[in-house]
């Protein structure tokens, strides 16, 4: 489990997860530690930044310096770090200049399956320190702050889907789901990541194998939103580096095959003065917060898609019905179907969150769904009634989204989008989107040549 060590006779051995600042710098004086990974979660979610020296991190951060900078294209790239014209925030109109970096030294961790190393995740900024609004952690910790200032604070549980395979087929040919008996392959793979995971400061509540061939899924225990998704970028890029030292590979594409899906769920609560908001009574009217925030989410999420479903494979995942992944915006009691999914009981009755496919940046997903749900309270929303039976013949609902282009208009033209997320953000990220949108139009693809190379 991750841990805080403050003894100063600890062994290197038992330094795992998350550690404290104290603890880093004695293993940095014993040679313990010679390198911290610093890193900034691209628009894509994944780790970026530099490997610097374990004890210039020490000096700049006794000084008070950025620990480190990098070129702001990091956050102005598609997902082949290709620069992107058209951003405010960088381009070659000027010059492709730095971003700073900010060590958040809450999140010092060590990692067991690499030696000698620390990682830290940082704040990117301007150079002259201002926070930069368009950065995925700055973007959820702002819709975190407008939360707070309701009253109200997240927990979040985060449940992730992924396909292992070998080279570019799963790595089984059937379906596993919930099975016991694994080949040996993924029983090892199972066997290291669950030892790695915790040592690296991120606990798992639960792995099986899911509904496709070589799908997996890990769930996570709930705690604070924005240490929930510093976690999941660990995670995932564990998840890589244990399946390539298999000579595997792990895909967190939302639709890696025709008629799979895998998602990126997020189970979601809120609290309030220490007690959960979403307390419910069996057989009575949800709570009034949860009606507001289910209907938040109804209403604001098609609003807010390319955040959540980023490019186009991501709309793939809700072409196929039953399929798991949802179809309309409605939502329901324990009814996997639905967009927005009431689960849990009493104390623990929570919102999973449907709509990110596995490709999600989690701190985006995150912040559009706290943005929504911000948006039921203050507005007072009320749900439509939820949906009792099959949810993908909810003709009454509005259907998600078909495609990336489809979301991109709904997202740049949308007033609220630009009051609960600023002009800027909005502006930033309908450029990413457009880019994709004009990179898979160019693209001749392998179901066209085999549609029609010989019968044209």
């Amino acid at each position: 489990m991750s841990s805080q060590h403050t003894d100063p006779n600890y062994e290197m051995s038992r330094l795992a997860g998350l550690i404290t600042a104290e603890d880093f710098r004695t293993a940095v004086d014993r040679e313990d530690i010679t390198t911290v990974m610093v890193c900034v979660p691209d628009m894509m979610g994944r780790l970026k930044g530099k490997r610097l020296s374990a004890r210039v991190f020490l000096d700049r951060i006794t000084d008070g310096l950025n620990v480190s900078e990098a070129c702001a294209y990091i956050l102005a790239t598609n997902v082949g770090m290709d620069p992107l014209g058209g951003f405010d925030l960088t381009g070659w109109d000027k010059g492709f200049q730095d971003l700073g970096m900010i060590a958040d030294l809450n999140t010092l961790r060590v990692l067991p399956y690499m030696p000698g190393l620390a990682l830290v995740h940082c704040e990117a900024v301007q150079p002259d320190g201002t926070p930069l609004e368009i950065a995925p952690r700055r973007m959820l910790r702002t819709q975190l702050d407008r939360l707070g200032k309701l009253g109200f604070e997240a927990r979040v549980g985060l449940e992730s889907e992924f396909v292992l395979c070998n080279g570019l087929q799963p790595m089984v040919q059937h379906n596993l789901d919930y099975a016991l008996d694994h080949p040996p392959a993924l029983s090892d793979f199972f066997r290291y990541l669950e030892d790695a995971l915790p040592e690296a400061g991120v606990p798992i509540e639960a792995t099986k194998t899911e509904g496709a061939p070589g799908q997996v899924e890990i769930t996570f225990p709930y705690g604070p939103a924005l240490q929930a998704c510093d976690a999941y970028t660990v995670y995932k890029q564990t998840v890589q580096h244990l399946a390539r030292r298999q000579a595997l590979s792990a895909t967190f594409m939302s639709a890696p095959f025709t008629g799979v899906g895998s998602g990126l769920h997020l189970h979601l609560s809120l609290w309030k003065d220490g007690a959960p908001a979403f307390d419910a009574v069996p057989g009575e009217e949800l709570p009034e917060t949860m009606r507001h925030s289910i209907a938040g989410l109804l209403s604001g999420m098609p609003r807010l898609a390319p955040l959540y479903a980023p490019n186009p494979n991501s709309y793939k995942r809700y072409a196929t019905a039953h399929s798991f992944a949802p179809q309309y915006m409605n939502w329901g009691h324990d009814n996997r179907g639905c967009a927005v999914r009431v689960t849990g009981h009493g104390e623990g009755t929570h919102l999973e969150i449907r709509l990110p496919g596995a490709d999600a940046n989690p701190y985006l997903a995150l912040a559009a769904s706290i943005a929504a749900i911000v948006h039921g309270l203050t507005e007072k929303l009320t749900p439509p009634a939820p949906c009792r039976g099959d949810a993908y013949a909810d003709r009454q609902a509005v259907p998600v989204l078909r495609d990336l282009a489809e979301a991109l208009a709904y997202f740049d033209g949308s007033n609220f989008a630009t009051s609960a997320l600023g002009a800027e953000v909005v502006r930033h990220y309908a450029i990413a989107a457009e880019a994709e949108i004009a990179e898979h139009r160019r693209q001749v693809t392998d179901v066209e040549r085999e549609r029609w190379f010989d019968r044209a």
